[in-house]
């Protein structure tokens, strides 16, 4: 594994130690999909070179390059440069240009004046490619790029998503609302298009002004969420985001999250059968849902705004970067158990390497231009090699060689941290803010600014058990045998009530006094809802914290009112 870097200082292939031939002024960098090929542009020209050795494939004489790509099996290089009309000429140069790779002739030349959806999407064995012309997706068979195989025609269709893998390809149409009309997704088949019944699946939904969708690496679901510029209520800046799922079989769901709040961040794991989704006002919630939009587990709360599965998909790494203090929290998915606890300062970039066992976090300018450099982690939460820029150098990019998916099975979580001679930055325990007024005082659980929320398995009839020791596990499964026990017995009928003792129409036992049958009454109540939520935290229910502090509460003053006196 090789990463790139790429800054004021040139661009650098890294191959073990930081030795390589390094390129300056670079405008882009990309790599292949499976990490064969590295090419650039300069500013000068377009270079791709073999990245184990270095070595020369093509160059092309395309000083304004501004982007960069390369088709899944690696046979068509892609090149996109601004789109520029001069004022004294009617026409403009094809920007968006398709080359050969290993001969360097050039395919097709197309015009591309957006750099949203830029490049075509192909299909992993290159038999289907598609892009978005004026409101329609063309589509294009076996590299064919002068013989249009077929349209997809939608009014003002302003994005797309080709599913990964082979045949049979999908494709996921997203089509903006207008005049009162809803906005929605279609789900096609290539090349099935025409009738009504052709759509796969269809979801409508308002308030969206854009949408992301997502594949998962099966491609058997898409995740969209929509979202808004501005929230009409005023309750965030950032909009107001809704989460949609459709599968292909028709099924189509509204994810429901229990906490108002921005969307932060949504992603499908590998194994295609689950989704975390990360969301809620500060702090923030994390939950993964499975394809039945369920809850599955709920990280609770913290200080997160990204989520990142390892390509294995055995560890989630939640993340709180930008604006957060760059905290990181390791779970082993599997287990559902804290693995470790980082903190990277100032962090604007994240990427798993391709094994799953390390982590890159890097300070990149222009989001920040001071302290730029990156650091290699295990995700144990050891740092493996540091680099900073010199004073007065910025680092832009940094990318990890990648490999294909066969290349590096699963391996077992360790939780012990692996040695390193710099260490670990382990996120230290923060100490609550509290006004200046409450200073003097005592601190005391009211003074926190928000209820922290554990996390919590939401699995029915499963009870997390992180929090509870061996012995108390023991004997909380002796107390559940021992009441399952009784109800499986039988009550025996007990002697017949004395007249004297029945004094109302529930055949109730009563003392004689009004007042105190009064208050033995509200104190059977207050101990029959203990009881309900007992057994609804035992069946693996969330309970609020408000909800079990005012029956105490509650209980205990009935308590003192009857026996008190």
């Amino acid at each position: 594994m090789a990463p790139s870097l790429r800054g004021s200082d040139g661009t650098s292939l890294l191959r073990g130690p930081p030795e390589s031939s390094k390129q300056t002024n670079c405008v882009c960098v990309t790599f292949s999909r499976d990490g064969t090929f590295f090419g650039w542009c300069n500013g000068h020209s377009v270079s791709v070179v073999r990245s184990s050795d270095g070595s020369i494939v093509s160059t092309f004489d395309l000083p304004k390059t501004a982007l960069l790509e390369f088709s899944p099996l690696n046979k068509i290089l892609i090149t996109w440069q601004p789109y520029n009309k001069s004022q004294d000429s009617s026409h403009s140069d094809a920007n968006l240009q398709l080359w050969e790779l290993q001969s360097g002739q050039l395919i097709k030349a197309l015009y591309q004046k957006k750099v949203d959806s830029w490049c075509p999407r192909w299909s992993e064995d290159e038999k289907l490619s598609v892009r978005s012309v004026n409101n329609e997706l063309h589509f294009y068979e076996n590299n064919d790029f002068n013989t249009i195989a077929n349209k997809l025609h939608m009014q003002k269709v302003s994005n797309f998503a080709l599913s990964p893998g082979g045949q049979p390809s999908k494709v996921a149409v997203y089509v903006p609302g207008s005049k009162g009309a809803p906005s929605f997704v279609r789900l096609y088949q290539y090349p099935v298009f025409g009738g009504s019944s052709a759509a796969l699946a269809n979801k409508s939904f308002f308030k969206a002004d854009k949408v992301t969708m997502q594949w998962n690496k099966k491609a058997s679901a898409v995740l969209v969420m929509a979202s808004t510029e501005v929230d009409k209520t005023g309750a965030s800046y950032y909009g107001e985001q809704t989460l949609h799922y459709l599968a292909v079989n028709g099924e189509t769901a509204l994810v429901q999250l229990p906490k108002n709040g921005p969307i932060y961040d949504v992603v499908w794991s590998p194994n295609s059968s689950e989704f975390c989704v990360v969301y809620g006002f500060m702090p923030a919630k994390a939950t993964i849902f499975n394809l039945k939009c369920d809850p599955v587990f709920d990280f609770g709360t913290g200080p997160r705004n990204a989520a990142y599965y390892s390509p294995q998909g055995h560890i989630l790494v939640l993340a709180g970067f930008g604006n957060l203090r760059g905290q990181m929290e390791v779970w082993d998915v599997k287990k559902y158990k804290q693995v470790a606890k980082p903190q990277a300062p100032d962090a604007t970039h994240f990427s798993w390497s391709p094994d799953g066992e390390y982590v890159v976090t890097a300070t990149c300018s222009p989001r920040l231009r001071v302290s730029n450099g990156y650091k290699i982690w295990h995700y144990t939460g050891s740092v493996v090699h540091k680099w900073e820029m010199p004073s007065g150098s910025e680092l832009w990019e940094v990318l990890w060689q990648p490999f294909p998916d066969s290349c590096f099975p699963e391996r077992p979580v360790k939780y012990q941290a692996t040695p390193s001679d710099l260490g670990t930055t382990q996120a230290l325990p923060t100490q609550v803010y509290r006004p200046p007024a409450l200073r003097h005082l005592p601190a005391t659980a009211s003074s926190k600014l928000h209820e922290e929320e554990p996390p919590q398995n939401m699995r029915p009839g499963v009870l997390w058990e992180k929090s509870l020791s061996k012995s108390a596990l023991k004997n909380q499964r002796k107390r559940e045998a021992k009441k399952a026990a009784k109800q499986e017995l039988k009550p025996e009928p007990g002697p017949p009530l004395e007249p004297a003792t029945i004094t109302n129409s529930q055949s109730e036992p009563t003392s004689g006094d009004p007042e105190t049958d009064k208050k033995i009454k509200n104190l059977k109540k207050k101990l029959k809802a203990i009881e309900e939520l007992r057994e609804q935290q035992v069946s693996g229910k969330v309970l609020q914290k408000n909800q079990v502090t005012e029956i105490l509460e509650d209980m205990m003053a009935s308590s003192v009112l009857l026996f008190g006196r």
